[in-house]
């Protein structure tokens, strides 16, 4: 046996028969199982998480506020991405395949883009809503309702949909590379190439344009909510009553700087390797460019944790409706709250 021979058959192919077939990934088995076990546990705790926070904000009227609505639909945005784009896109991860087809990977690719970008906007406009909550309370009351929080996720809804099914299946943002595209592509792949104009429109107007304003409201919401709580704590005549609203204002600037750092932590490398990579002719390998989207796609893992978890109306809702709907006692429909 030749040695060509042998380095054939050494090759693994997406589509064996096809000679324009992309090379399958070869990984040992042990290293898939561990990819498929991490993966799988992302997606349960995105979908399953993410529905949970759904359920309670639907169940019990008393969490149908402006900022729970926002959050509901934010829950909507990411148990999608977990459940229509996170499956597939781990096995074209694991195994580095596309056995779907062309048609299906523009539908794909789009999904994921509109689902990404709805959870980064509803994001945005979360810290909005704590920022006048906080900074202004007063004047939130009217002006921020639940009529005029539905409008404004109708408009975030609508426009990450036209947004990222107008980018792919346009190819606005491949125009200047079909003579690279024709030399890269192979049956099996679904990788959406972004040109240099188009590599710097996305990051800016979805994550850095948005992040900025997210970290501009943060950070004056914090310093906003250790004031009142220093304010609250050198109070003498409230007692016991101003320690424990010091305590809370603490709790809550804690977490906003969680929500900020997982946030950053999450995207930030996504969306710099997503503006580099056009200007330095695609050097980013696959193995780096899939890890950087799974830590995009951890965001929607960590967001029911944050937003659910770290609250107490939701820990009391969670508590209620796996007690009353799972375990089968029968409990109070409305929650208490402190």
């Amino acid at each position: 046996m030749t040695s060509n021979e042998t380095d054939t058959q050494n090759v693994f192919l997406c589509y064996p028969l096809l000679l324009n077939s992309c090379l399958k990934l070869h990984r040992l088995a042990v290293v898939k199982v561990a990819m498929y076990v991490v993966m799988v546990l992302m997606i349960l705790t995105t979908v399953f998480g993410n529905l949970l926070i759904i359920i309670s904000i639907s169940h019990f009227k008393q969490l149908q506020t402006p900022t729970h609505l926002i959050v509901r639909s934010l829950a909507a945005s990411d148990c999608l991405l977990g459940s229509l784009v996170m499956p597939y896109s781990m096995v074209r991860s694991v195994e580095g395949c596309w056995y779907l087809g062309d048609v299906v990977c523009k539908v794909h690719s789009s999904l994921d883009m509109t689902f990404c970008i709805s959870s980064l906007l509803h994001l945005s406009l979360i810290s909005v809503d704590r920022y006048w909550a906080i900074c202004d309370p007063l004047k939130y009351r009217v002006r921020v309702t639940n009529s005029i929080v539905t409008v404004f996720i109708l408009l975030i809804w609508l426009f990450s949909f036209v947004f990222s099914f107008y980018v792919v299946f346009s190819g606005v943002n491949m125009i200047g590379l079909e003579a690279f595209i024709m030399q890269v592509y192979c049956v099996g792949s679904c990788v959406l190439f972004f040109n240099k104009e188009w590599g710097i429109i996305c990051p800016v107007l979805v994550f850095f344009l948005p992040g900025t304003i997210m970290s501009s409201l943060y950070i004056k919401i914090f310093h906003v909510a250790q004031k009142h709580a220093k304010v609250m704590t050198d109070r003498v005549t409230g007692g016991l009553k101003s320690q424990h609203s010091a305590q809370r204002e603490r709790k809550a600037a804690k977490t906003l700087a969680i929500v900020m750092g997982v946030f950053l932590f999450c995207w930030l490398p996504y969306f710099i390797v997503n503006a580099l990579d056009p200007f330095f002719n695609f050097f980013t390998p696959a193995v780096v460019f899939d890890a950087v989207i799974w830590f995009a796609y951890l965001n929607s893992t960590c967001n029911p944790l944050i937003y659910g978890f770290f609250y107490p109306c939701f820990q009391s809702a969670f508590k209620i409706l796996i007690s009353t709907y799972i375990c089968g006692v029968k409990d109070c429909n409305t929650l208490a709250f402190e």
